[in-house]
């Protein structure tokens, strides 16, 4: 599984990083790490560089000047993906809220040629997440169902942030035209993949709050989401016309 990388986005989260990059490269394959930190005041990217000793030529690190954004610190991190020889590319979080006993399950699925793109689902049998406040689930489990109204995804947990892409939907894709940064973005990422026609699969994994660090979810996420929704959509209703 060399032609696999895992995009890790961080700020501050030291208390994680060290065992999330051993966690995933415990894995029975030798899958890549590509870090990109936003200038992590709590010396996450130094950690990341002291652990580029034991693990050369396999976890790597871009570092960016400020608080940027998810949406674009994927971005970067899918440009400098492709512009090597990855065929997997994934999304996965600091925190072990991804576990990363399912990137294989994911790899696979996209793999054996059942899609282009697999997610890792929270809500694809039922809800599954673990030490979240109930007001939380309900809040992530409608946001979902609402994306899928306004739509017309066939997908259950629409705002998941653990996915696997083959590198030709990323190709495919004009990256350039991505526009959410926040909570929306994951979103906007699912949606131009199935206007593309890719296969979607959703893979049912465990999701589970942090246990360490602070999380990054803030109002103002979630306003860009609920309402980036319904100019996605209309946006592309009118290129069709």
């Amino acid at each position: 599984m060399k032609d696999a990388v895992v995009i890790i986005p961080t700020y501050n989260e030291i208390e994680n990083i060290e065992l999330i990059i051993k966690a995933v490269f415990s894995q029975s394959r030798a899958i890549h790490i590509l870090i990109v930190d936003d200038n992590s005041p709590d010396g996450t990217s130094d950690k990341v560089k002291a652990l580029q000793n034991q693990f050369p030529g396999r976890l790597h690190l871009k570092q960016r000047k400020e608080k940027s954004g998810l949406g674009t610190a994927y971005i970067l991190g899918f440009k400098w993906c492709l512009v090597r020889d990855y065929l997997y590319i994934f999304e996965m979080d600091a925190d072990f809220s991804h576990d990363p006993e399912d990137l294989i399950r994911l790899y696979e699925v996209c793999e054996n040629g059942k899609a282009d793109m697999s997610i890792g689902s929270r809500y694809k049998t039922g809800v599954n997440v673990v030490n979240w406040p109930m007001a939380r689930v309900l809040m992530s489990y409608l946001a979902s169902k609402y994306v899928r109204f306004i739509t017309g995804m066939k997908i259950a947990d629409t705002t998941a942030g653990f996915v696997c892409y083959k590198r030709h939907v990323l190709e495919t894709l004009d990256l350039r035209r991505i526009k959410f940064i926040g909570y929306a973005f994951q979103i906007e990422m699912k949606f131009k993949t199935y206007l593309k026609g890719f296969k979607i699969v959703e893979v049912p994994v465990i999701f589970t709050d942090r246990t360490r660090g602070a999380s990054k979810l803030s109002s103002g996420i979630i306003s860009e989401a609920v309402f980036g929704v319904i100019s996605m959509k209309l946006k592309s209703l009118f290129k069709r016309k």
